[in-house]
């Protein structure tokens, strides 16, 4: 399940998005909204990812650490919340068998797993920042939902 953490990431660098200058964090915790606060754990994770770069002093903020379009939804989300994968024996980012399966070869579980994660991977890597600041896309998504 997607955390409230990588939500507010993901809601917070999209309105970053396409704005050349730092945005201050009480501003995108007030547009977003997101608890400043907690908004500034985030920021300093996605800094530390190097997703964003941050600017001190009276024109500071926060800006994107490189273009919308080469951060997926996906990156974002291995970030905050660590693997897309349900389990870990099906994880490619962070493999390991799960403490209760005796043998992942024969395991009936793991390969629908592994589709699960293939499946929600490829709509995540390939739905970037950009996309989601565009409203043809909201839409799209809203009237068209992937069942």
């Amino acid at each position: 399940m997607l955390s409230q953490r990588a939500r507010y990431a993901l809601r917070a660098l999209i309105y970053m998005n396409g704005r050349g200058e730092p945005v201050s964090t009480a501003e995108i915790a007030r547009e977003v909204p997101v608890p400043r606060k907690f908004l500034e754990q985030i920021l300093l994770q996605l800094k530390a990812h190097r997703m964003v770069e941050s600017r001190r002093g009276r024109e500071g903020g926060y800006r994107l650490g490189r273009s919308g379009a080469e951060i997926s939804f996906a990156d974002v989300i291995r970030v905050v919340d660590g693997p897309l994968a349900l389990a870990p024996c099906a994880s490619r980012t962070a493999y390991r068998p799960c403490e209760s399966c005796s043998d992942v070869e024969t395991c009936p579980i793991r390969p629908a797993l592994i589709k699960a994660r293939d499946a929600t991977a490829a709509i995540l890597e390939r739905t970037t920042l950009e996309d989601g600041d565009s409203k043809s896309f909201v839409q799209t998504s809203l009237t068209n939902p992937i069942v």
